[in-house]
């Protein structure tokens, strides 16, 4: 009796992990016009290493920052931010994510920061459930990082930065159906009072990278490049800044 009681739920979890599986693979993939303006298989400043989609620049800041892509969202969605930043002087790395579930791999910042010989100043962002999961890598390492940027993000509750100084950045969109401007709102009491905010008129959820439409997101009034500059303007005025 309990050897089929272990094979059936040997057999359910199976099924679980097959079903979860195939979910997170069903993905948001970067637009053939991304790929077009993004030579990212051509071009000798971006390299891929140890799952890492790393833009490289060729008049260096000293300044990094890794950007946790998010849920079900390939790295290559990100290549026009990464693209940009770099040739403003960042290190840029996108991390791929076990699953494609920023989650997974919260430590990878970790990693990218030891493989690097040189002394960067390293800023951590994220895209949705990537920033959360950036901000739970940055909560608990805060003497690491220069700061942290929420691409239509916010913390989880168990990172809770309000009593800190650590810069931080949030990014947001007007038209964004799945981070709104109430989930702004509300999570301003999880960050430092000197938080800047920074909302991109007629964008969306989906326009923070370049894939596409995104269920459950409201239609953006403004074109993605548009917003893409906008976000990529923000960020670098900001780090900058900071």
């Amino acid at each position: 009796m309990l050897k089929w009681i272990g094979i059936v739920i040997l057999a359910v979890v199976l099924v679980g992990f097959l079903g979860f599986y195939i979910w997170s693979e069903q993905t948001y993939s970067a637009t053939e016009e991304l790929l077009t303006k993004v030579k990212i298989d051509k071009d000798p400043l971006i390299e891929e290493k140890n799952d890492w989609l790393i833009f490289n620049s060729e008049d260096p800041n000293g300044k990094g920052l890794i950007l946790y892509p998010g849920a079900k969202v390939e790295v290559e969605a990100y290549g026009y931010i990464g693209k940009s930043l770099s040739e403003k002087g960042y290190t840029v790395v996108i991390p791929k994510m076990p699953f494609h579930i920023a989650f997974l791999g919260i430590n990878e910042s970790e990693q990218i920061m030891d493989d690097f010989d040189e002394s960067l100043d390293w800023y951590v962002s994220g895209h949705s459930l990537g920033g959360v999961a950036a901000a739970s890598y940055a909560y608990e390492h805060q003497s690491d990082v220069n700061g942290v940027i929420f691409l239509a993000s916010y913390p989880a509750k168990s990172s809770d930065f309000s009593e800190g100084n650590l810069p931080m950045l949030s990014i947001y969109a007007e038209k964004d159906g799945l981070t709104t401007g109430e989930d702004i709102e509300e999570s301003k009491a999880l960050l430092p009072s000197t938080a800047t905010f920074h909302q991109i008129k007629g964008g969306n959820h989906a326009g923070f990278g370049v894939y596409g439409p995104q269920k459950g997101d409201r239609k953006a009034s403004i074109p993605v490049w548009e917003q893409q500059d906008e976000i990529i303007q923000t960020m670098n005025r900001w780090m900058k800044e900071h």
